[in-house]
């Protein structure tokens, strides 16, 4: 059984940093894309970054490029996405999605892949 458990959330001033976790269950994380995608309050969905299987390709939507990385630990079947250089405007509940395939396709698809966990809130402000 797919399952897709995240952490990390929480309150950050602008300019500082989270590290959100996506611990799976029921595969593996080596052999299948993982993405994160968010949530604003009366925001479209928004798919934020993703990392391809095997080769370990990954992908960023423009307003987080240089900001955060998204990484994976093989070992603890974990997916990371660090976030540093925090924004106001990040502040959403962030998902962690898989669709089973190996490919990231287009950031935009990833709100709608099969597999999501609960998600965890991040919240920047002063």
């Amino acid at each position: 059984q797919v399952q897709l458990v995240e952490s990390g959330g929480g309150l950050v001033q602008p300019g500082g940093s989270l590290r959100l976790s996506c611990a799976a269950a029921g595969f593996t994380v080596d052999y299948y894309a993982i993405g994160w995608f968010r949530q604003a309050p009366g925001k479209e969905r928004e798919g934020v970054s993703c990392i391809s299987s095997i080769a370990g390709s990954t992908y960023y939507t423009d307003s987080v490029k240089g900001r955060f990385t998204i990484s994976r630990d093989s070992a603890k079947n974990t997916v990371y996405l660090q976030m540093n250089n925090l924004k106001p405007e990040d502040t959403a509940v962030y998902y962690c999605v898989t669709d089973g395939g190996e490919y990231c396709s287009v950031l935009s698809n990833l709100s709608k892949w099969s597999f999501r966990g609960q998600g965890t809130h991040v919240s920047v402000s002063s």
